[in-house]
């Protein structure tokens, strides 16, 4: 497993290859979260250790570490929990080599996220088994490298990766069923509603007196989706009612809260199944 590379925060996606074909990318979409992607075809790593939570899947190959005086391996599709400041390494099992993909998150946003799932302070997870086939981890994973660099998608991820941690969690506890505050819930809505911008975490912070896992894990079990998901579809809405008007695409995406063009388009196809000008034509026709 590769440490904290650090320093790519607003810059994109950094790549760095050398001469015998290994390979790392990494990006950092929001504070505590590094994500990192990498391929070797031999040792990849000496011994190291580092202060975060490292999470990842083994896409292909064979992942062969030491870990708490054991060898470890991991297969394609299984996933691989590090917990801070334990010691490891990391090598390739086979002659082909393996690629991966891995989160890291800071202790402190993990410790809230518990928080916020237990309805008290708790203890961080302790995984009794560093590699397995924990399927909530491997979606969550996989879905935070097509993350929308977005504080409330950025919030989901971390509280869907912390139930995760919980379900391979050692000590045993376990989460208590949401309570609901209705009122601070409907605030929350109703902001929503009411913008057609990237909204920040502490945004509903301060209108729902919620924190933002409190607040993401209550949304969901009174709404069925996150504060990220409800808030994107609102925007896709508007933009879908304009399509067809004198609003050029490129300007309706910036009104909508997208980055851009491409952004707005990725998004609407991935909603609703087609590219904002066929809609736009298809709608016409009718």
């Amino acid at each position: 497993m590769a440490p904290m590379l650090g320093g790519s925060a607003g810059e994109g996606l950094v790549r760095s290859c050398d001469r015998s074909g290994d390979w790392v990318t990494a990006s950092q979409p929001g504070e505590g979260v590094e994500l990192l992607r990498a391929w070797f075809g031999g040792r990849a790593y000496a011994r190291h250790r580092h202060d975060t939570y490292a999470i990842g899947v083994t896409e292909a190959g064979v992942q062969t570490f030491d870990y708490r005086g054991r060898v470890e391996r991991c297969t394609p599709g299984q996933v691989v929990v590090l917990h801070p400041d334990e010691m490891h390494d990391g090598r390739a099992g086979t002659e082909a080599g393996f690629g991966y993909r891995i989160v890291y998150v800071e202790p402190a946003r993990i410790a809230a996220a518990v928080r916020a799932i237990r309805g008290h302070p708790a203890s961080l997870p302790f995984v009794r088994e560093p590699v397995s086939n924990n399927s909530t981890l491997v979606r969550v994973v996989n879905a935070a490298f097509r993350l929308t660099p977005e504080p409330l998608a950025l919030d989901a991820v971390v509280l869907r990766l912390a139930e995760g941690l919980l379900e391979g969690d050692a000590h045993g506890d376990t989460a208590r069923p949401p309570r609901l505050d209705h009122t601070a819930l409907e605030r929350a809505r109703a902001f929503l509603d009411g913008r057609l911008a990237i909204v920040r975490s502490a945004e509903l912070e301060a209108v729902t007196g919620l924190s933002r896992y409190e607040l993401a894990r209550q949304f969901r079990a009174s709404y069925g989706t996150s504060p990220y998901r409800y808030s994107l579809m609102r925007r896709l809405d508007f933009a879908r009612s304009e399509l067809g008007g004198a609003m050029p695409l490129a300007e309706l995406a910036l009104a909508a809260g997208f980055a851009d063009q491409a952004h707005f388009t990725r998004m609407f196809r991935s909603a609703f199944g087609v590219t904002p000008g066929r809609y736009a034509k298809l709608r016409s026709a009718g």
